[in-house]
C-alpha cells in the first residue's frame, strides 16, 4: 500500500488583478477600483496541483460581490472548501480622494495606495483585519532652522499607517489626520496662487517628520476604535539620493504605547 504524505503547507497566490468595490466615507456604495488579490491557505493533506485553480474558481464566483466590506465573509468560504487551518486574503488598490486646494479653492483628486487584509483560523470566528494607507506630505528638512534667514525648507514624508480596528474604518479619516498634523498637504493640482501660499507656509512654518509622527500616534492612542497601529514615516530630503525613517508601533514595550488609563 502506497504511503500518503501529508503535511503543513502554505499554498497561495499574488496579485491577481480584479475590479472591487472599497469602503468610501462618500461614496455610500463603495468605490470602484482594481486591486491586486493575494491569497495563502495553511492546509494539511497532500499535494494537489488543482489548488491554485480552487483560489481563481473561488474569486471569480465572488466577482459581483469582492470588496473590503464582504471580505470578512468570503474568506470563509476559501476556509471551508480548501479545509484550509487558516486563510489569508489581502487587496492591495489604488483609492482615490478629492480635495480642495488651499487658496484657489479647486477640486482635484489624489491617489493613495492602500492594503486590506483579513486573516482567520476558524469558520466561527471573526477575521482579523488590519488597513493600511501610505499618505505623502511636506514636512520641515531636519537641517532647516529659523534661526538663519531663508534657512527653512520642506521635504516629502511619505506616511505608512497600518490600523487593526475594533469596527471598519475610513481611509478619508486617516488622510485628514496625515494631513492636519503635517507641514502641508500634497496636492495632484495647485494653481499659482496655491503655490505661492504653499511656497511661503514651508519657508515660514517648521514641522519636523518627528513631530508629525508624534501626533498621529497620540491621535490613534486615543482612537477608542484602534486596536492596534503602526506608524512608519519616510523622509526625501533634496540634498541626498537616500531616505530617512522614523517608526513607531502600539506596544505594551513602548511607553505610552497605549491608550492613557485616564476617563
Amino acid at each position: 500500500m502506497k504511503e500518503q504524505k501529508r503535511f503543513l503547507v502554505d499554498v497561495g497566490m499574488n496579485d491577481l488583478p480584479l475590479p472591487i468595490k472599497v469602503l468610501s466615507k462618500v461614496e455610500p456604495e463603495g468605490q470602484h477600483t482594481v486591486a491586486q488579490l493575494s491569497i495563502v491557505a495553511r492546509i494539511m493533506r497532500e499535494f494537489e496541483p488543482s489548488w491554485i485553480d480552487t483560489f481563481i474558481n473561488i474569486a471569480h464566483q465572488h466577482r459581483g460581490n469582492i470588496g473590503t466590506k464582504t471580505v470578512r465573509e468570503n474568506i470563509k468560504v476559501y476556509l471551508k472548501k480548501l479545509h484550509a487551518t487558516s486563510v489569508r486574503v489581502a487587496f492591495d488598490y489604488p483609492y482615490f480622494i478629492e480635495k480642495t486646494t488651499p487658496v484657489s479653492q479647486k477640486k482635484c483628486l489624489v491617489q493613495y495606495h492602500c492594503r486590506y487584509e483579513a486573516k482567520i483560523s476558524s469558520i466561527k470566528e471573526t477575521a482579523n483585519v488590519v488597513f493600511k494607507i501610505i499618505v505623502p506630505a511636506i514636512t520641515t528638512y531636519p537641517i532647516s532652522s529659523r534661526e538663519h534667514p531663508k534657512s527653512l525648507f520642506g521635504q516629502i514624508s511619505k506616511v505608512s499607517i497600518e490600523i487593526q480596528p475594533k469596527k471598519e474604518i475610513y481611509a478619508e479619516d486617516l488622510v485628514a489626520l496625515v494631513d492636519k498634523c503635517a507641514l502641508a498637504p500634497i496636492y495632484s493640482y495647485l494653481s499659482q496662487e496655491d503655490q505661492m501660499f504653499l511656497i511661503e507656509k514651508i519657508h515660514t512654518e517648521q514641522k519636523s517628520s518627528v513631530v508629525m509622527t508624534s501626533e498621529i500616534k497620540d491621535a490613534l492612542v486615543h482612537n477608542k476604535n484602534v486596536e492596534w497601529y503602526d506608524i512608519q514615516c519616510a523622509n526625501y530630503g533634496m540634498l541626498h539620493s537616500y531616505s530617512t525613517m522614523i517608526s513607531t508601533e502600539k506596544s505594551s514595550w513602548i511607553p505610552f504605547g497605549g491608550q492613557s488609563e485616564e476617563p
